[in-house]
């Protein structure tokens, strides 16, 4: 489906092994739009946007509640690099204007059975303009080719319409929903589970 119509163009790649690539990589995925493993320097910008956009992340993201200075955006920003370091997932920053919009990467990599999921959040000034879908692309394309995973998801609340809407322009399947599959503040939301295997994407 999206074969030639984006223009992913990898700027920095290591080959040696599959394993290798869990580490992240850079690209660019539009008009001065690019991705970007995070690095600790971006804490502070990180932070800043995590603030302005908090009352609109809050709606369906279960952290920002434990993240509110520097020092915890320096955290998960550690805690990312320990992650991919270790071979379980990466996360990289999407930056527009050479300025961090939002984050996306894989959560974690399951290498016995080749198995993973997106996860991905956007400033809302920049929702409605395709940048999460050409960064998911990416991260699939990137897994499936580089990483060769078999499996990959994206899991959403169902009333999160614009991620559904994101899974589905990927053309993944829609499987079912997951009860209370997530404690979200006070309450607990449903998943619905959206896949793409490598078979499926090699076909594209």
């Amino acid at each position: 489906m999206f074969s030639g119509q984006i223009d992913f163009e990898p700027l920095a790649q290591t080959k040696q092994t599959a394993r290798t690539g869990a580490l992240g990589f850079t690209g660019q995925i539009g008009d001065r739009t690019y991705l970007r493993p995070l690095a600790i320097a971006d804490a502070e910008e990180l932070c800043a946007l995590v603030e302005a956009n908090r009352a609109y992340l809050r709606e369906w993201l279960p952290w920002l509640d434990s993240s509110r200075t520097v020092a915890d955006s320096r955290g998960f920003i550690q805690s990312s690099s320990d992650r991919a370091q270790a071979n379980n997932g990466f996360t990289l920053a999407i930056l527009v204007n050479d300025k961090i919009a939002g984050i996306v990467g894989l959560n974690y990599i399951n290498w016995d059975n080749r198995l993973s999921g997106i996860g991905y959040w956007l400033a809302q000034t920049h929702q409605r303009k395709g940048i999460m879908t050409r960064s998911c692309h990416a991260v699939l394309d990137h897994g499936f080719n580089i990483l060769e995973l078999n499996r990959i998801d994206i899991r959403c609340a169902p009333q999160n319409v614009q991620s559904q809407a994101v899974a589905k322009r990927l053309g993944l399947l829609y499987e079912g929903t997951l009860r209370d599959a997530e404690r979200l503040y006070d309450c607990f939301v449903d998943h619905q589970v959206y896949s793409m295997l490598r078979r499926e994407w090699s076909k594209q």
